[in-house]
């Protein structure tokens, strides 16, 4: 049952790069967009702040730096310019239905973007604007899933939520094995013990510090942001507390 009023006051929503791509050559897919768009107005229709971590997967992974037989430093740098493409594309999406989007990066592009200051974000999330984070860290060897719970972190976010492909966290790929196991709700511990893929680490580690509540979702199901953040039993929570 949806409740009018939302569970959380303010969000970081992380997305990975691929969410952006219909997976067919496009690194963007225009009509994906306009549609993760709309789910996030109506999230913001509900009085709730949002601020926004995206991936840069669909573009380059810093990750495949061995392949390109390149530096692994540099080939994050080029991570970093990719979610930064993302972040322009995504905030490009969102004013055009009608939402005022900040785009803040952590390294400094002036003309492109405003960089990341804690109390400018803050400031633009208390006058109604979304405010999507590039760049990740801005750091070499850091995922934009540290980089999501690290803002969420400095925001004072109240929940961390991560859109995926699947339905939440399992102890294995769901899509090779039908008979994974689904957790839909875990600890922090729990999920640093038995080494579930819900986020790396340094992330987990870090939310289990601040006691930043994490949801993990599928984002591919129309309506789940709404769901999730309107207080419906979607996804896996992971907490300090399994039940």
């Amino acid at each position: 049952m949806r409740n009018d009023r939302p569970r959380f006051r303010r969000i970081l929503l992380k997305l990975s790069g691929e969410a952006l791509s219909a997976g067919q050559g496009s690194a963007i897919d225009p009509q994906i967009v306009q549609r993760i768009a709309q789910e996030i107005k109506s999230v913001h229709n509900l009085g709730v702040q949002i601020g926004i971590v995206i991936g840069g997967g669909n573009i380059f992974r810093g990750l495949r730096a061995e392949a390109y037989g390149m530096d692994r430093v540099v080939a994050d740098h080029m991570g970093m310019l990719a979610t930064v493409i993302n972040s322009l594309a995504l905030g490009g999406a969102l004013k055009s239905v009608g939402l005022n989007a900040k785009v803040m990066t952590a390294i400094e592009m002036r003309g492109v973007a405003e960089l990341f200051v804690r109390d400018r974000a803050i400031n633009h999330l208390d006058n109604d604007a979304v405010v999507i984070f590039g760049a990740g860290t801005g750091n070499p060897y850091f995922t934009t899933d540290t980089a999501a719970t690290l803002r969420a972190s400095e925001i004072g976010a109240d929940a961390l939520l991560k859109a995926t492909k699947v339905d939440g966290v399992y102890d294995a790929d769901p899509v090779q094995n039908p008979k994974a196991k689904f957790f839909s709700r875990l600890s922090y511990r729990a999920v640093i013990e038995k080494q579930l893929q819900a986020m790396d680490l340094t992330a987990i580690s870090l939310a289990m510090d601040q006691g930043l509540p994490i949801v993990v979702f599928n984002l591919l199901k129309e309506g789940n942001i709404l769901r999730v953040v309107s207080g419906e039993p979607v996804g896996t929570l992971i907490t300090g507390e399994e039940k």
